[in-house]
C-alpha cells in the first residue's frame, strides 16, 4: 500500500471542497487518513484461505453456526464504510471442522477491501466451500451502508440482507430452515434470544 500516494490524494480532496490542506486541525488529516485506510484495507493484502485449516483428531457431521459475527466494510462505490454482522454456517463433510474463530478471521480479512456486500457474502461461502469442501453452507449478512443512510436516499438504520447458500443448504429446503430458525432465534446462554 503506497501511503504517500493517498496523503497527496487526500490533501487534494481537502484542496478540491476549498479548505486550507495548512490549517492545524486537517494539517495531519492526509497522514491520517492514509494510515486508517493500512488499517482498514489491509485484507487485500492476506489470504483468508490460510485461516481455514481443518483441526486434526476432531469430527463433527452437524451444523455448525457462528452467528453475529462483526463486520466492518468500505464501499468501492462511495468510499464510505458499511457495518453489520455476518452469520457463517457449513456442515461439515466427513467431519472436518475449523476453528471457530478461523470463521471469524476469514470474515474480517475479506471485509478489508473495498467490497460490495453481495459480493462479500459470496466470497465468504466460495472461499468456505473451496476450502473446505462441506456438504454445504451459508453465509447471511446484514449491513447498514453510509453512503445510503448519509447521502444519496438518506435512510438511516435500513438494513441490506444477503446470502449465499451452497450444497444441501440450496438443496434442501429443510436445513436452509433450521439455519434460518438458529440466525433468527437459536438460544444465547441457555435462554431464548
Amino acid at each position: 500500500m503506497d501511503k504517500k500516494k493517498i496523503e497527496q490524494g487526500v490533501k487534494l480532496i481537502i484542496e478540491g471542497i476549498g479548505e486550507d490542506p495548512n490549517r492545524p486541525g486537517i494539517r495531519k488529516t492526509p497522514e491520517r487518513v492514509a494510515k486508517m485506510y493500512e488499517e482498514i484495507l489491509g485484507g487485500r493484502l492476506k489470504d483468508p484461505a490460510v485461516q481455514l485449516k481443518v483441526i486434526d483428531g476432531e469430527k463433527h457431521d452437524e451444523m455448525v453456526l457462528i452467528k453475529n459475527i462483526p463486520l466492518y466494510s468500505v464501499c468501492e462505490h462511495h468510499f464510505l464504510p458499511f457495518a453489520g454482522i455476518a452469520h457463517v454456517a457449513y456442515i461439515p463433510k466427513g467431519g472436518r471442522i475449523v476453528g471457530l474463530s478461523k470463521i471469524a478471521r476469514v470474515v474480517e480479512i475479506l471485509s478489508q477491501r473495498l467490497q460490495v456486500q453481495e459480493r462479500l457474502t459470496k466470497e465468504v461461502a466460495d472461499l468456505i466451500d473451496k476450502t473446505l469442501n462441506p456438504l454445504g453452507v451459508m453465509v447471511v449478512i446484514e449491513a447498514e451502508h453510509m453512503c445510503m443512510s448519509m447521502r444519496g436516499a438518506k435512510t438511516p438504520q435500513a438494513l441490506t440482507i444477503t446470502s449465499a447458500v451452497r450444497g444441501v443448504f440450496r438443496s434442501s429446503n429443510a436445513t436452509r430452515a433450521e439455519a434460518m430458525n438458529l440466525i433468527r432465534g437459536g438460544m444465547t446462554g441457555g435462554r431464548e434470544l
